[in-house]
Parts: C-alpha cells; sequence; structure tokens
C-alpha cells in the first residue's frame, strides 16, 4: 500500500514539473511574441507615417537625425558653454533633433548616459516652458539645483515650494511674466491640481509651452518595476497639447514596458531610440550575507574604509525605512560619515541630507528606492545593497547610480536564502511580481553565468564581453554539483501535505520540517 501511495506521489510530482516547464516555455514564447509585436508596430508606424508603396503612397523613408539641422551651431554652443559638455554621448544629438522637429520621443538610455541632456538642451533652445514630470522629490531637488547652479532658470512646482516661488511660477505660466525655461512636476500634480492644469492650458494657448518631458517612463507600465498610478493619467497630456512634442525617458524598459507605455502616453507615431544597457566601468559582485546583523554592518564599514578612504560618495539601499535608519546609525558608529533617506521624512529633512551628500559632506546615504531614481551625481563609487532587490529592473536602476562618470566603480549585493520572502510578501499582487523576483534571485544564485549577461537576456540585448568586470568572470571558483532530488521530492511531499490538512509555516518552521522528513526518508531506505 506504502509502495503504491509513493509511486502515485512520483508520478504527481514528475506531472508538476511537466506543467511547470510547459509554464516556463509559454512565458519564453510571450516574451519573443512581444519582442516581435513591438518590431512589427514599429514598421507598421513607419509605413503609415511616410506612406506604402502597397498603398500607392511614396517609399518608406528613415529620418536621418544625424544630419545637419539649422539649431546645430546653437545647440553646440549650450551644450559646450552652458552645460559644459565636450561632446555628445550615444544618440543624444539624434534625440534632440528629433525633439526639435516637433516629433514625440522614447528614449531607453542607460543609466547615467545623459539622458537629462535631451530634455534640456532643447528646453533652452525653444522659446517657451519645458514641463518635466519626474516621480520623485530627490530627482528634482537634485536637477533644479544643477540647472540654478548653470544659470538656468528651472524651477519646481511640489509640495516643498515656498508660497513666494509659486505665485512666480502661476504668474511665469499664465502671463508669460518672469523667466522659466523650464519646470518640475510630480505626476501628482498633473492628476491632482485643476488650478495647475487651468495655468498650464492658458500658457499653452498662448503657444509658450515648448516641450513634454516624462522621465523615468516605465513608472506609466503596470508591467514596470516602479509602477505609478497617478502615471497613468499623463496620457492626458497629449490629449490636451496634441501639437506639443512629448519626450519619454527611462533607463529600463523592457519590450512589454515600452509597448505598453506608448499605447498609454498616447504617442504611437514616436521615434524611438535604444541604446545599450551595458555600463562597462561598473563591477558587480554578490556576496553572501551572514544572518546576523552585526556582521553584515561590520563588512559594509570595512569595504567602505578599506575600498573607500578618501570620503568617496556611495550609497547603501535598505529593504525597509527603519532598516535604513538603523543601518546609517551602525554605519556613524562604526565612523562612517552616514544619514539616512526614505519617504517617511519631513520633505525638509530629505531635502537637508540630499544636499550634504551632494555637496560631499556626507559619504553615504543609506536609502529605500525612494532615493536615487535620474540622481545626477556623477562621482558615486560604490553601490551596495544590504537588501535584495525586487527584480533584474529594480537592480538595475539603483545599482546604476555609481560611475555616472564614466570611471570605474563597484555594485555590491548581499545576499541570502532568508530575503526572499520579504520580498515576495511585497510584490506577490504586482504584475510578475514573484517572476521578477525570482530573476534576481536566479541572479544572485549564479556562481558560473556572468552578472551581466543576465541584464543583457532580461532586456533583450545580444550578449556582450564583461572584460572580467563582474565576480563570476573575474574570479575562478571551484563549484561541486550535487544531486537534491531527494531534498527536493521531500519539499515536494511536505507542502502538498500541508496544504491538504491546511497548515501553514514560516519559513524556518517549514526547514525543520524539511530536515525532519528528509532524515525519515535516509532512514527508511538504510
Amino acid at each position: 500500500m506504502e509502495t503504491d501511495i509513493l509511486e502515485e506521489l512520483l508520478n504527481v510530482e514528475a506531472e508538476l514539473q511537466e506543467v511547470q516547464d510547459q509554464i516556463n516555455t509559454l512565458l519564453h514564447r510571450q516574451e519573443k511574441l512581444y519582442e516581435k509585436q513591438s518590431e512589427l508596430q514599429s514598421l507598421l508606424e513607419e509605413f503609415k507615417a511616410s506612406g506604402s508603396p502597397a498603398n500607392g503612397g511614396a517609399p518608406v523613408t528613415v529620418e536621418n537625425w544625424s544630419g545637419t539641422f539649422k539649431w546645430d551651431s546653437q545647440a553646440e554652443d549650450i551644450r559646450f558653454n552652458v552645460f559644459g559638455i565636450s561632446t555628445y554621448r550615444a544618440n543624444q544629438r539624434e534625440i534632440i533633433n528629433a525633439v526639435m522637429s516637433g516629433r514625440d520621443v522614447l528614449v531607453i538610455m542607460a543609466a547615467g548616459g545623459g539622458k537629462s541632456l535631451c530634455y534640456q538642451l532643447p528646453a533652452i533652445l525653444h522659446d517657451g516652458v519645458a514641463l518635466v514630470v519626474s516621480p520623485l522629490l530627490s530627482l528634482i531637488q537634485d536637477q533644479v539645483m544643477g540647472l540654478a547652479a548653470l544659470g538656468i532658470p528651472a524651477y519646481k512646482l511640489t509640495s516643498t515650494t515656498t508660497k513666494e516661488d509659486e505665485k512666480f511660477i502661476y504668474k511665469a505660466l499664465e502671463k508669460g511674466e518672469g523667466e522659466l525655461k523650464i519646470l518640475y512636476v510630480t505626476p501628482e500634480k498633473i492628476s491632482k491640481s485643476k488650478r495647475f492644469m487651468s495655468k498650464l492650458e492658458k500658457c499653452h494657448h498662448a503657444g509658450r509651452l515648448s516641450l513634454i518631458s516624462i522621465d523615468e517612463a516605465h513608472c506609466c507600465s503596470q508591467w514596470g518595476h516602479d509602477f505609478r498610478p497617478d502615471y497613468k493619467n499623463l496620457g492626458i497630456l497629449k490629449t490636451q497639447f496634441p501639437n506639443v512634442p512629448v519626450l519619454a525617458l527611462t533607463a529600463t524598459a523592457t519590450q512589454k514596458v515600452q509597448i505598453d507605455l506608448i499605447e498609454m502616453l498616447h504617442i504611437p507615431k514616436c521615434v524611438k531610440f535604444v541604446s545599450t544597457v551595458n555600463r562597462p566601468n561598473l563591477f558587480y559582485k554578490v556576496q553572501e550575507k551572514s544572518s546576523v546583523g552585526k556582521v553584515v554592518i561590520d563588512e559594509i564599514a570595512d569595504f567602505i574604509r578599506e575600498s573607500y578612504p578618501n570620503n568617496e560618495s556611495g550609497i547603501v539601499y535598505c529593504f525597509s525605512r527603519k532598516e535604513c535608519e538603523q543601518v546609517a546609525k551602525d554605519l556613524c558608529q562604526r565612523g562612517i560619515s552616514a544619514d539616512y533617506y526614505h519617504a517617511d521624512m519631513d520633505p525638509y529633512a530629505r531635502e537637508k541630507v540630499h544636499l550634504r551628500w551632494s555637496k560631499n559632506k556626507l559619504q553615504v546615504i543609506v536609502g529605500t528606492v525612494a532615493f536615487g531614481m535620474g540622481i545626477n551625481k556623477p562621482d558615486v563609487r560604490f553601490v551596495i545593497h544590504h537588501s535584495l532587490s525586487k527584480s533584474m529592473e529594480t537592480y538595475y536602476q539603483e545599482s546604476g547610480r555609481a560611475g555616472r562618470d564614466g570611471l570605474p566603480s563597484e555594485c555590491l549585493l548581499y545576499f541570502r536564502p532568508g530575503d526572499v520572502p520579504r520580498q515576495s510578501s511585497m510584490v506577490f499582487y504586482e504584475n510578475t511580481g514573484l517572476q521578477n523576483l525570482y530573476g534576481i534571485v536566479r541572479y544572485c544564485q549564479s556562481k558560473r553565468i556572468c552578472r551581466r549577461s543576465a541584464f543583457f537576456h532580461h532586456f533583450s540585448e545580444p550578449l556582450q564581453d564583461c572584460n572580467g568586470m563582474c565576480d563570476n568572470c573575474a574570479y575562478a571558483t571551484e563549484l561541486k554539483e550535487v544531486d537534491v532530488t531527494h531534498h527536493a521530492k521531500a519539499i515536494v511531499s511536505l507542502l502538498q501535505e500541508m496544504q491538504e490538512n491546511d497548515q501553514r509555516a514560516t519559513m524556518l518552521q517549514l526547514v525543520d520540517k524539511v530536515k525532519v522528513k528528509v532524515k525519515r526518508r535516509e532512514l527508511e531506505t538504510n
């Protein structure tokens, strides 16, 4: 009888594995179909825009955005004399030319690739006001502060804006009085402030709304890793101001996300520029994380002291706001100049911490994901993840804040399996949340595959040589393969029993139960 039950159990387990393999195959096939769909939609839009020979139209022509344009001389003068940039980076000039030509543009550009210049320079070239929608106060503060230092009249309309500045901004929008070239707002301002939209309408009616830029555009899509509900409403901008060019920018967007945000922003005929995700100056490393909190902090503090003794800037990312505060405190106790940054803080306190770090009066900011998106501090030498990110996209975005000046920088992620359940409980209800989490877990657990190849695969980009800039490629590690089939079967069997008996258990309790079950099986076998 027991033999029959065991045989049936093995058959069920085999069938479950077969179903899982089919699911994985279908998910892979779905991703490939999304890529093909994107390619075909792009071709279709080119035919619609230029006229298809099959429909009696002119042959399809692809615009040469690298060509000569009437604003070239003025653009180069502003780039060099205002921004202090000697040459354009990859695709920057082409993007600027497309925007200046009045086209809607979608930009997928690696962190540190120079996305900001793509809307800041056209904003100065154009008459009128450029509207920039950004998701985070830290990002907005950083941009406004940097532009002010260059003498560019840029303002922010957020919860931290003074009454005096708010009055000036509304007057500039409505009547064109005062100097205002670039205005930063959060998406919530678009969706919730009727007064602001009324003033913006008047600005547009007077012909003074020159450009709409949507930064971190992946937040529009529910398939994106930083989905923000208020980003869904940004399609209203193209509806209300159809003749104003929209520039959507992000460092991270899979084919699925690209299709989604093009539809949501109502920019079907946009010109798309996609740059490589590769950051050759970043060294990626995964470190085994101790279950003892003190040990982890000691290791992080030692790493910072030994590798960056001259107060070079860095970021430490944590899972929760409480954890941020504790880690910052612990680092300070070990002689590291650190402070925390998270969404629960008073806005003025956050701004103060950000300014101290930007001016190198503070070496380390310990933050949640609320810190850093789009931060334009080029000399961040290291990004440390005290805890696991929730997806490959999130990790790419966060680690990409290192080395924006092109100099060698390090991205260190501390990983232990015990951090996975914490993240899984947070992402369970997100679209493909668990699937995305398991992707970053595979990245962490891999001992053989190049870290960079995981990014190339995730963003559907051809593989490039790592040149020894990750731990798996740089260090030869002897690996031993272990057959854990009987352990896996024990776990599956135990989970089925628990489900049938409607039992619940924590991860640690489950581990204890598995140990008992495995031991029992070994005794039965012997």
